[in-house]
């Protein structure tokens, strides 16, 4: 048996009254996907357990089996594995974005505008973030470039510090006053954003695309922090040998951890404008090749909600299925058994901007076991109607060995 996990990053929503009370999902124009739900089951899972943050460390973590009440050590050092940075067992990794903020004189009257900076490009940021080590990089605490606006700051033996920060994507168009680093050691993050500003403002890269007409990284903006990470293996507890398909380090990072094949996909961005097909192209040679399980991360519906653009998220969602699941539909043949695994890991609302803990849509298709009982639609309501899952991590236990 051969199974290909697709997921589309928080594709889903809550319904929306400009489209007559249906979520995007409801109204994208999906015939490959309705084509699966005809004989598929679907239903709802629960990813973010109760208390803890719905991010997609968490929810990503939950999708691959692995219960986050046990395994969750924080967001960056998943990353920081996929960019090859080494950490101490007491060392403290954090995500470290690279933010537009206004121009008011003082930082904490200002108001976040891009948690992305117009979703910079890895060379232009990189560059920044070169400059940023230099300046503010010291023998504790070192910056790496990642991929786009998403970067890494490793504090060396700083896993007892403690502070309090705000992911820059859950303050969108709002004031910072309220968000800004606090607790014990949150002084000297603040004071690292605060003089970040003035090395980021006068740099070319920034000059450059401000002629261009788009948004200067203005500061850097620190969240996500956690611990060495440490995850039973993805192959010893499934048998099977895996691959992961993701643009994003820390998807890529959860897979290395887990010990799956991380494969890397000229023109996967991370971004809303991706190599959808590129994605679905080499999940599928991963298959092909011998590998029996393929997770496949996309990034593009999420990042259009959190940018709060309805017709981008709706374009999204159909490039996921024009793209990626009508390609894998095209060479269903080429498979004498597949089982196929189609989700979101949260939702990203529109109308919040941000990732939400609500439970998502599944589909589940097995190619020579079609579900004669399908609700034969796939989308937010239709899934209220199907088997629901309360812990997320069952659900690949069931996607599996069922």
């Amino acid at each position: 048996m051969k199974y290909l996990l697709i997921l589309a990053d928080g594709m889903a929503d809550y319904l929306i009254p400009e489209l007559g009370n249906k979520t995007p999902l409801q109204v994208a124009n999906t015939p490959n996907m309705d084509k699966l739900a005809k004989s598929a089951l679907i239903g709802t899972v629960k990813t973010i357990p109760e208390g803890y943050p719905p991010g997609s460390d968490v929810a990503n973590l939950s999708v691959m089996g692995y219960d986050p009440r046990t395994y969750y050590t924080g967001r960056s050092p998943l990353e920081a594995v996929s960019m090859g940075v080494a950490l101490g067992d007491n060392d403290l990794a954090l995500r470290c974005n690279l933010v537009t903020l206004s121009d008011e004189k003082n930082y904490q009257d200002k108001t976040m505008l891009d948690y992305s900076s117009g979703e910079i490009s890895s060379d232009e940021s990189g560059q920044l973030m070169a400059a940023i080590n230099q300046e503010l990089g010291n023998n504790e605490l070192k910056f790496y470039a990642g991929v786009s606006y998403r970067h890494l700051l490793v504090w060396q033996n700083g896993s007892n510090r403690s502070f309090t920060l705000t992911p820059p994507h859950d303050i969108s168009d709002r004031k910072v006053t309220d968000y800004l680093p606090a607790g014990k050691d949150g002084k000297v993050l603040l004071d690292l954003m605060v003089k970040s500003e003035s090395i980021l403002k006068n740099h070319p890269v920034n000059q450059a695309r401000i002629k261009k007409g788009l948004r200067p990284a203005t500061s850097i903006w620190f969240w996500g922090e956690g611990r060495k990470p440490s995850l039973n293996s993805f192959p010893a507890k499934y048998g099977l040998k895996g691959s992961v398909v993701a643009a994003v380090d820390l998807v890529k990072g959860l897979g290395i951890c887990a010990g799956l094949k991380s494969v890397t996909v000229e023109g996967a961005t991370g971004g809303i404008v991706t190599n959808f097909a590129g994605k679905a192209r080499a999940a599928l040679d991963e298959l092909k090749a011998g590998q029996d399980f393929v997770y496949m991360h996309i990034e593009s519906p999420d990042e259009s909600g959190h940018q709060g653009e309805l017709k981008t998220k709706i374009w999204s969602i159909e490039q996921v299925d024009k793209e990626v699941v009508g390609l894998v539909l095209s060479e269903m043949d080429e498979f004498e058994e597949l089982r196929i695994m189609l989700l979101p890991d949260h939702p990203t609302p529109l109308s919040v901007r941000t990732h939400t803990s609500d439970p998502v849509p599944y589909l589940i298709y097995d190619k020579n076991h079609p579900v004669s009982s399908s609700t034969g639609k796939y989308d937010e309501q239709s899934a209220l109607n199907g088997q629901a899952f309360g812990s997320g991590y069952e659900l690949m236990d069931y996607f599996i060995r069922s």
